[in-house]
């Protein structure tokens, strides 16, 4: 059962869709929760990020992958999982974690390919401030959140190449080198984590103010 208390009412425009498995993620209490990973969703737009959230790739559990949380390029913030479901969002963190999406295109459509692991489309303005109100209001929700990172800091397997077997490309390379790091960490009281003790990944060139 999805309780009031799972959701954190962020903003006026966010909205809350939970996708149809969301009963069937195992549960956990509010207070494991100390981390978010930010992701983006590689994909071409919301419509099609939801297509892919609905699939089930579990089916001894009927569920599928999916992060909490997916923003928009213009802001809007849409709530997919309640915060006390375990959503499939990264391996290895998943029970502890909240799974923040931002809609950006990344390698999309060829994930793998070789020729293709630049990922240059930035991200607005709107859609960080956006991001800072939302882990901001889940700081002051959640008192156990204590980090955050990025889903490449966290999956670093290397995959063959669609386009060359012989060669590897990293499985997950988001959010990437286009998403403002010392921006979103100046804003919030989370702490950087990266298993592998190394700080977080430069900002792009020219990059905005807030």
């Amino acid at each position: 059962m999805v309780t009031r208390r799972a959701r954190v009412p962020m903003t006026t425009t966010e909205r809350f869709h939970p996708l149809p498995y969301c009963d069937q993620l195992q549960t956990r209490p509010l207070e494991a929760i100390d981390g978010v990973v930010i992701h983006c969703t590689e994909l071409p737009d919301l419509a099609t990020a939801r297509e892919y959230g609905e699939r089930i790739h579990h089916p001894g559990s009927g569920t599928g992958n999916a992060g909490h949380y997916y923003i928009e390029a213009d802001g809007r913030v849409h709530q997919w999982v309640p915060l006390d479901r375990v959503a499939h969002h990264v391996r290895g963190y998943n029970p502890h974690s909240i799974g923040v999406e931002l809609c950006n295109p990344g390698r999309f459509p060829d994930w793998f390919d070789s020729r293709r692991q630049v990922m240059t489309a930035p991200y607005p303005n709107t859609q960080v401030n956006a991001l800072v109100a939302l882990l901001q209001a889940l700081c002051e929700a959640l008192p156990s959140l204590t980090w955050i990172s990025g889903h490449e800091v966290l999956d670093t397997e290397r995959v063959p190449a669609s386009d060359d077997p012989e060669r590897q490309v990293y499985r997950k390379r988001d959010p990437g080198p286009q998403f403002p790091w010392s921006r979103v960490l100046a804003a919030v009281r989370l702490v950087w984590f990266d298993p592998a003790g190394a700080g977080p990944p430069n900002d792009p060139p020219n990059d905005p103010p807030g």
